[in-house]
């Protein structure tokens, strides 16, 4: 991650988001201002990642299909702001193994729980997170974004972060039946997240 570029990109974005589409954040307070941290966040738009970057308080890295590392322009701007590959038809091990060393730093990483973006609510969230946050301890920050998918009718925009939920199965290897459990809590403090901030736009 090129911290420099990463930081005006993201005092960029905040500006033109509070400026357009009149962009209110809620709840930073809950966000860790230290250590491993996995941000979990719907995905109802291509402007989610840009908007809960710049308004969330910690550098967060992303997981992205490796297809748009190729793409001119795009790859190098999104590896500088921390980015990295995901192969979305092979093995996830790589992924895995990178996330789980940003967080052995201390980093925050972003997760889409569903694993793309999910309009009309039928997509099932994969427990990816869950698993993350199970193998290396870290807390999940549930997350919300809405009207992004209305963003290019300049609706206004609202970022919402919850308290920390944390993993299960510290020092031991998670069950399955644990992950879909932790995962399920994870996705039901975001839906209340959304439920609690769609009235304000």
């Amino acid at each position: 991650m090129n911290t420099g570029f990463y930081d005006f990109a993201k005092l960029f974005v905040r500006g033109v988001a509070g400026t357009i589409w009149r962009a209110h954040v809620y709840g930073t307070q809950n966000v860790p201002a230290t250590g491993p941290l996995i941000v979990a966040c719907n995905h109802i738009s291509y402007f989610d990642p840009p908007f809960m970057g710049c308004f969330c308080p910690r550098r967060i890295s992303y997981m992205a299909k490796k297809e748009l590392f190729a793409i001119p322009v795009l790859g190098p701007m999104i590896r500088g702001l921390g980015a990295y590959a995901v192969d979305r038809r092979g093995s996830a091990t790589a992924a895995i193994k990178r996330s789980l060393h940003v967080l052995e730093d201390g980093g925050a990483i972003g997760i889409f729980p569903e694993g793309t973006r999910n309009l009309d609510g039928t997509v099932a969230p994969q427990t990816g997170v869950a698993l993350l946050a199970a193998l290396s301890q870290a807390p999940v920050v549930p997350a919300c974004i809405h009207g992004t998918d209305r963003a290019l009718r300049l609706a206004r925009v609202d970022v919402a972060f919850g308290p920390a939920l944390l993993p299960p199965a510290a020092g031991r290897k998670a069950t399955r039946e644990e992950l879909a459990k932790f995962t399920a809590e994870i996705m039901k403090a975001i839906e209340e997240l959304t439920e609690s901030i769609g009235g304000n736009s």
